[in-house]
């Protein structure tokens, strides 16, 4: 044994007086010429009860940015008004807004108004529903975001990606046109179960779940997403009547290429005239970001235009097709229309579901793009309460799905927004339009409905994400594939659930196929890295050193086992054909092993035994406290013995080369 030997402190020690010497052990010199070093003690964590560790565990899970900190040692006035500011950010930032804040929130609600009309009314036409609903849905939802949003940029309205789904899914079941009423019903339905949804995931803290839908899955589904809209506004490009209601790629150009005789000369000039404007006026304000305006002010100014061009030429009855009648007045009350009861529940209920986790996903997402940009927080559990009860809200007051717009809150950020008080500005700019301004639209040509949306969804296909994706990591690079595939030729819901389904497989695959590796020290330090890694790193005689990086669980512990053994055989073949000395040790470095369950200790017990058979020494270096816990309180450190748990993998060589110089 050596002169100081390892043992395990049953009681926290978190100072030890003694000094760790530094040991090197080159391939060409005798272990057993090396001095008795000085070990540190392995520590237990310190003891708490199956309440407080229960607490502790939740309180890591549920509530990592400790919420209620600002709270400790506060009078209750304080706490009132703290809990006031929690709830209502609106209470936190009222107090010391002035005018000058004032002029720059008038100035930027004016401006994502002017680029909010046209899109709301755009968008529902997307949803296959009424325009007139996407303009309601650009009024209630912005003012109980106002009341409750954390971000101070977010511009709140409809989006593509929750409308083409909305629409996608639903018409798959139910005819906008030759059913309305209920296809609106269920629209709402599916607004009001998305809300609930959101909602219920910022209430319990479990906004972890949209984390599934990593960045990998929603580059190719928004890609996949913005070719089927693209496609899908061929309709209104072209002039085509009779338009397929199926979202997918073949269906959709069999549709264009069988209604030839449908297109309209005169709406494809308007088209792609405007069409052309738009993307223009995109590439002047990416080129030069002071003239954002310019982009902003763009679609409003083609609505305005096309419009005056199709009332000029009404008597010549031009082949353009328009809105028509739109009615005027605040929004009425949709709770009675809510569907709770019947056959299509279930439909609601999963177009819900989908819609809350993409518009939820996109909006946080937004968010905290523009916060990081202005170096402040936003909290994505409030976010969630606060997107889900405008939701909520907006199902009652016939809106649909709404969250915060990319295009309308770069717009907001770069026309100078400071507070969520833009958002009341565009709401008010939708108020008097909804009031004094709906039959002015009466001859807005859909044509340019389908530009603007063309312009909008052209950004959401990002080639150079998709390029970084390849490069970085092939098997997201797949997720992506799949997603977009899955999207462009089955359909909207089944290719984000298969991107999910690869998502989670990789998870799986990682969980259940650990990486493990060997290690060697690199000479004239302490440290031990992968062998493959660092040309420089020296294999020590009669030691076989690996790491396992990943916790030692069920799913993963058979596996681990299996690997660890094809490393003693590897190690002991490549030996003798090297004519080396025997191998005498095997040490685990636990330090990226976070967690071990049962299976775990089980497998490190049965690998123990059947290296022990074959007279291999076993050892463990630097478990993590809760692994070391576990160990204990199973009975396996006792298995161990006094040298099988060391700090380092350093102090283990060091340590066991001197017991078997004692021995010698």
């Amino acid at each position: 044994m050596g002169v100081n030997s390892n043992r395990v402190e049953d009681l926290p020690c978190h100072h030890d007086h003694h000094q760790t010497t530094t040991v090197r052990i080159p391939s060409d010199i005798d272990l057993e010429a090396m001095p008795p070093p000085e070990i540190h003690r392995v520590c237990l964590p310190p003891k708490q009860s199956t309440l407080q560790k229960l607490k502790h565990r939740l309180g890591e899970i549920f509530f990592p940015e400790n919420p209620l900190h600002r709270f400790k040692n506060q009078t209750w006035f304080t706490k009132l008004l703290l809990a006031l500011q929690f709830f209502f950010p609106i209470f936190q930032w009222g107090p010391e807004y002035n005018v000058q804040l004032l002029k720059s929130d008038v100035i930027s609600g004016l401006t994502i108004a002017s680029l909010a009309i046209p899109q709301g009314i755009s968008y529902a036409k997307l949803a296959s529903l009424p325009p007139i609903v996407g303009l309601y849905s650009s009024f209630v939802p912005p003012l109980i975001y106002s009341l409750l949003g954390s971000s101070r940029h977010l511009a709140v309205g409809p989006v593509s990606i929750a409308s083409l789904v909305m629409g996608s899914m639903l018409s798959e079941a139910v005819s906008s046109t030759e059913e309305p009423i209920l296809y609106l019903k269920l629209a709402f339905t599916a607004t009001c179960f998305a809300g609930l949804f959101q909602a219920s995931l910022g209430f319990l803290r479990l906004g972890f779940i949209i984390d599934f839908l990593s960045k990998a899955t929603l580059v190719g589904f928004m890609a996949g997403a913005a070719v089927i809209v693209s496609l899908q506004q061929l309709k209104g490009l072209l002039g085509i009547v009779h338009f397929t209601t199926k979202m997918q790629f073949i269906p959709v150009m069999a549709s264009v290429f069988s209604n030839r005789g449908e297109w309209s000369w005169q709406t494809i000039v308007m088209g792609f005239s405007f069409l052309l404007f738009l993307f223009t006026t995109r590439h002047i304000s990416k080129r030069n970001p002071k003239l954002f305006w310019v982009a902003a002010a763009a679609p409003l100014t083609s609505v305005i235009v096309s419009t005056l061009i199709v009332f000029l030429l009404r008597s010549k009855n031009p082949r353009i097709s328009f809105i028509g009648h739109l009615p005027k007045g605040l929004n009425p009350p949709s709770s009675n229309m809510l569907y709770f009861n019947g056959p299509y529940l279930a439909l609601a209920m999963k177009t819900g579901l989908i819609t809350g986790i993409l518009s939820l996903t996109e909006g946080i997402a937004v968010g905290r793009t523009f916060a990081s940009l202005k170096n402040y927080q936003v909290d994505g559990n409030k976010e969630m309460m606060a997107i889900g009860l405008m939701n909520i809200c907006g199902s009652c007051s016939s809106c649909y799905v709404t969250t915060g717009s990319f295009s309308r809150s770069a717009v907001n950020y770069n026309a100078g927004a400071k507070t969520v008080v833009s958002n009341i500005i565009m709401a008010a700019a939708v108020l008097i339009t909804l009031l004094f301004l709906m039959p002015l639209f009466y001859y807005t040509p859909n044509v340019i409905l389908a530009t603007i949306i063309l312009t909008a969804v052209s950004g959401l296909i990002d080639y150079q994400a998709a390029y970084n994706l390849w490069k970085v990591d092939k098997l997201d690079c797949m997720t992506c594939l799949c997603s977009f595939f899955g999207v462009l030729f089955i359909s909207v819901p089944t290719g984000l659930a298969i991107a999910v389904a690869v998502s989670v497989f990789k998870i799986l695959l990682h969980v259940t196929r650990p990486n493990t590796l060997a290690m060697g020290n690199i000479p004239g330090t302490q440290i031990y890295q992968n062998l493959s890694r660092y040309r420089e790193a020296l294999r020590i005689p009669s030691f076989l050193v690996l790491a396992i990086e990943a916790p030692f669980y069920f799913a993963n512990s058979t596996y681990l086992q299996e690997r660890i053994l094809r490393w003693v055989r590897e190690e002991e073949e490549r030996i003798k054909a090297n004519n080396e000395g025997t191998l005498k040790c095997v040490i685990l470095d636990m330090t990226a092993v976070t967690a071990i369950d049962t299976s775990g200790i089980d497998t490190l017990s049965e690998l123990r035994k059947i290296l022990e058979k074959r007279s291999l020494q076993l050892v463990l270096a630097n478990p993590v406290g809760s692994v070391m816990e576990k160990l204990q309180q199973s009975k396996t450190l006792e298995s161990f013995g006094i040298n099988g748990v060391y700090l380092t993998v350093g102090e283990a060589v060091a340590d066991i080369s001197s017991v078997w110089k004692a021995r010698a």
